[in-house]
């Protein structure tokens, strides 16, 4: 995940079935249609991403209490050297501060999910030499925590590299056959338009199937803008909706990937944004994550993210972006997560 400092069906070739208009979809995530229906939906697992390395870690147990999530993505699980797992790549896997912060998560009755990758650092993905080794290191953190869900947050480097594409892939699907009932969930960019294919399609082609391909949709652009007029657009971007048509094009991807119907790809889908102002200087509102929990219940999504707990709070006097403690814009503590959940004050 990307912080404010700087995821045997159908051949691959299916062509996709038209998706719904873009009108439609924004319509009923802006809360359209039938409201006792909508209702009746179960809303997609919502665990924001929680990091120990940085932006004073709140103590988790509570927020889950006051928020209603279901747990917490707990970033980043890296290499130390010799595809050796370390959380952040310097703090032992186990006896520590994270191993702690986790049990937390499981007092308070939610499910920790370890997330290994994230847009900085050395790569477990990269490192291990093979897709043996790769997943072994992830099966040593798995059986380290008895872990339920792991999230795989691949970008940058690794995400750019065929041959880290391929070995992840391969280590994922002999992870899965080793813990049946594992869920799985690989994160990944997303320009406006939704993800490029190429990750998408090597697991299709491989039959690898995730419990959900989540899309990070912001940042959008090759980099920060360096213009008063980007700087602007940026601004003035509404992201709920951009969001939305992001997480239209991730279902089109995974129906033609995969052959999936509609609602089979809505169920394999996820969204992880980011709350408050992002690196891009793209503003995320509390407003915008009603949209996206509008959306995310209306299509049925399997799971809602974002980076991170540790910046759901305001920033008061604090100057923003406050070694990256708050979002930057107008909220209350804990806000954005309690817009996924539905939690009312």
């Amino acid at each position: 995940m990307r912080a404010t400092r700087a995821r045997g069906r159908g051949p691959a070739g299916r062509a996709a079935v038209l998706l719904p208009t873009v009108l439609a979809v924004l319509g009923a995530a802006t809360g359209s249609g039938d409201p006792a229906a909508a209702a009746e939906r179960p809303r997609p697992v919502v665990a924001p991403y929680y990091s120990l390395g940085w932006g004073d870690p709140p103590d988790p147990g509570a927020v889950l209490r006051k928020t209603g999530a279901d747990g917490f993505t707990f970033a980043f699980m890296l290499s130390a050297g010799g595809c050796e797992p370390r959380w952040d790549g310097v703090r032992p896997l186990t006896g520590g501060a994270d191993e702690r912060a986790l049990w937390a998560v499981r007092v308070a009755g939610g499910e920790p999910v370890v997330s290994f990758g994230g847009g900085g650092g050395r790569k477990l993905e990269q490192d291990c030499a093979d897709a043996a080794a790769l997943a072994r290191a992830y099966r040593k953190v798995i059986r380290a925590y008895g872990l339920r869900a792991i999230d795989i947050d691949i970008e940058t480097r690794a995400y750019e590299s065929a041959a880290a594409r391929r070995r992840t892939v391969e280590a994922l699907k002999r992870v899965k056959a080793a813990h049946p009932g594992l869920a799985v969930h690989v994160t990944l960019p997303s320009s406006r338009s939704g993800p490029d294919a190429r990750l998408i399609g090597t697991a299709a082609r491989a039959g690898l199937e995730p419990d959900s391909w989540t899309i990070m949709p912001f940042a959008f652009g090759s980099g920060p803008p360096t213009t008063a007029s980007g700087l602007q657009q940026a601004r003035e971007l509404d992201m709920g909706r951009a969001t939305v048509r992001a997480a239209e094009g991730l279902a089109a991807r995974l129906r033609a990937a995969y052959g999936y119907d509609a609602a089979t790809a809505y169920a394999h889908s996820g969204i992880s944004t980011m709350n408050g102002i992002t690196g891009h200087q793209e503003r995320v509102t509390v407003a915008d994550f009603r949209t996206i929990a509008r959306y995310a219940r209306e299509r049925r999504l399997a799971r809602l993210a974002f980076w991170s707990v540790n910046r759901d709070r305001p920033c008061g006097t604090l100057p923003y972006p406050a070694a990256d403690r708050c979002s930057g814009v107008a909220q209350r503590p804990w806000e954005f997560t309690r817009a996924l959940t539905g939690a009312r004050w």
